[in-house]
């Protein structure tokens, strides 16, 4: 619908600058329509009239009024009229809204898909958690958020790829390998003194465990001249001497054996609870290639190349502050190790130079600080800085019974993402993931989140969806067959308010999708499919549908019919299912 009235403008401002009456042919973005928000004012309001008034010379009236005049004519607007400072409102048909119905039902799956991307490349990279540990609750918002955005951008016509960034290289891994080392050694009766800032979840004794499994007694060793990290004030630093130590004392073959053995036992089990999640990758992209592949090197000669390098203090630098950066950062360290600044800009280089065009992150709010380092390394390597654009995700918390969730992730006191996928369900948590912008945070009630109830908006949606299954069901019941072709024939019998209600709710569809894709904002899309359930329980609850007219009752199965296939379509994107039994 909305893309109509944007077409016959177009045609309009065409001929206006065919007459002269506009210097040159504006752009797609001054011209905006919207829905109005009053009804009384039309369908669809377009300020484009105001908005190029200035270029054309004339009062922003004036110039709706030719805009209006130069109007291609359509039966399927009924009225234009410009109203206040120049506002040009459209009012459709009934025509109209019936052809919009036509066509969600002939669509099917398909509806509210569209060209918008034009192909555009875009890599969606999301969750990329460390490999230390099993997703949490957090997690789970990224994971739910990445993946419905990047279903939004496919249903737009961007060409999307979807990617893992495995950080399994540098400190947090070796902090994991020790981890497990340790646990490995209390299992064969060495008495030591764990370090609280370790990681010392239960997961770690379950791989010891593997490793015990694997090696037997082998990797026993007199820990009696390690550090400690209990008596040191700086208990980092401690601990970065107590993983030196136990590199030297095991050997590095044998400490390595204990590191991959928990990153590959922790990232399958990523992988199995994504999928079950319903997110799937196109790729997992280690960390540790980029120095195999030569990706780090190319990044820092190109940095070096285009004169963005200084040494100081025997360290590499990068002149990023002159990119908009608050500072420069090292690249190389004094002990020639390349540092992780150096991995990042390398990864984001790899990807512009595998052809994507859009290099779309998504990060937990403690990342804020990334995006002007990223993309000044960009811009120093020579490649557009707009190309990486980066939406952070606020962080979650988790209400029973009215009581906050404590969580620590080094600890190992937290919720894991499986653990609330088992409670509350994949759909609930998908959908309530994404019902707040992501720049905000989110309180998970776990309560409401498991309640059949129209407070609980998975079920109040899902409900929607099943009802008209169960229409269907008993339509059979009852000796009827719904015929779709006839029902759209009869669409002119809907003329009460509810119906009009529901019929346009059904067809802002396509524009909640792209709205929603552009803007980044899965919340958007679940507002609507909450609106459209509200004016489909609402239209329930006050008609029947199987009467015994039947040029009635197959229109008003044709149109809850285009409801339920909006709500699936949704649904569908956020990576929710769709029942027809509840």
């Amino acid at each position: 619908m909305k893309s109509n009235v944007q077409a016959m403008l177009s045609k309009a401002l065409d001929t206006l600058v065919s007459k002269g009456v506009l210097p040159s042919l504006p752009t797609e973005e001054s011209i905006q329509v919207e829905r109005t928000r009053d009804p009384g004012h039309g369908d669809f309001a377009s300020n484009c009239a105001m908005t190029l008034c200035k270029s054309a010379g004339m009062p922003p009236r004036d110039l709706a009024q030719q805009i209006v005049d130069a109007l291609p004519g359509s039966h399927l607007v009924q009225e234009v009229t410009i109203a206040g400072p120049g506002f040009i409102n459209f009012r459709f048909s009934a025509t109209a809204w019936q052809a919009e119905i036509r066509r969600v039902l002939e669509e099917g799956p398909r509806y509210g898909t569209s060209q918008l991307g034009l192909g555009k490349q875009v890599l969606v990279e999301f969750v990329s958690a460390n490999p230390t540990g099993p997703l949490h609750v957090g997690h789970g918002r990224h994971a739910a958020y990445g993946a419905s955005l990047a279903n939004l951008l496919d249903a737009v016509g961007f060409n999307v790829r979807r990617e893992y960034y495995v950080n399994d290289a540098g400190r947090q891994m070796q902090i994991l390998g020790l981890s497990v080392w340790l646990r490995y050694l209390e299992l064969q009766g060495v008495k030591l003194a764990f370090p609280e800032n370790a990681y010392r979840g239960d997961y770690v004794l379950d791989i010891s465990r593997q490793l015990q499994e694997q090696h037997g007694d082998a990797l026993v060793r007199d820990v009696s001249g390690l550090p400690s990290v209990a008596e040191a004030e700086d208990k980092e630093s401690a601990l970065s001497a107590l993983i030196a130590a136990a590199r030297d004392l095991l050997g590095e073959d044998n400490f390595r054996s204990a590191q991959d053995l928990a990153l590959n036992s922790i990232l399958d089990d990523i992988r199995d609870d994504l999928s079950e999640f319903g997110v799937v990758y196109d790729r997992w992209y280690s960390e540790h290639s980029l120095a195999e592949n030569g990706a780090i090197d190319r990044a820092l000669q190109k940095l070096q190349a285009n004169n963005h390098t200084y040494v100081k203090g025997g360290a590499t630098w990068f002149r990023a502050s002159d990119l908009g950066d608050e500072k420069d950062r090292v690249v190389i360290r004094e002990n020639g190790q390349t540092t992780y600044f150096a991995s990042d800009i390398a990864y984001h280089l790899d990807k512009r130079e595998r052809g994507f065009d859009l290099l779309l992150d998504v990060l937990g709010a403690d990342h804020h600080g990334y995006v002007a380092r990223v993309r000044a390394g960009l811009e120093a390597m020579g490649e557009p800085p707009a190309s990486l654009e980066v939406k952070l995700v606020q962080f979650v918390s988790l209400f029973r019974a009215g009581k906050k969730e404590q969580m620590s992730t080094r600890s190992g006191q937290f919720v894991t993402l499986r653990q609330l996928r088992d409670e509350v369900g994949n759909d609930a948590a998908r959908l309530i993931y994404v019902m707040r912008s992501n720049d905000q945070h989110l309180d998970f009630d776990l309560e409401l989140a498991k309640t059949q109830s129209a407070d609980n908006p998975v079920y109040y949606i899902q409900y929607a969806h099943a009802r008209v299954a169960s229409v269907a069901r008993q339509l059979q019941e009852k000796g009827y067959r719904w015929d779709p072709e006839a029902g759209l024939s009869a669409l002119h019998r809907l003329d009460n308010e509810h119906e009009a209600a529901l019929m346009k709710t059904v067809t802002r569809y396509p524009e909640t999708v792209e709205l929603a894709a552009v803007n980044r904002a899965p919340h958007m899309l679940v507002h609507y499919l909450r609106e459209l359930a509200n004016d489909f329980h609402t239209y329930y609850n006050a008609h029947q549908f199987i009467v015994t007219d039947q040029p009635l009752r197959d229109a008003r199965l044709s149109l809850v019919n285009s409801a339920r296939q909006v709500i699936a379509n949704g649904l569908g994107l956020l990576g929710v299912s769709a029942p027809d039994n509840m």
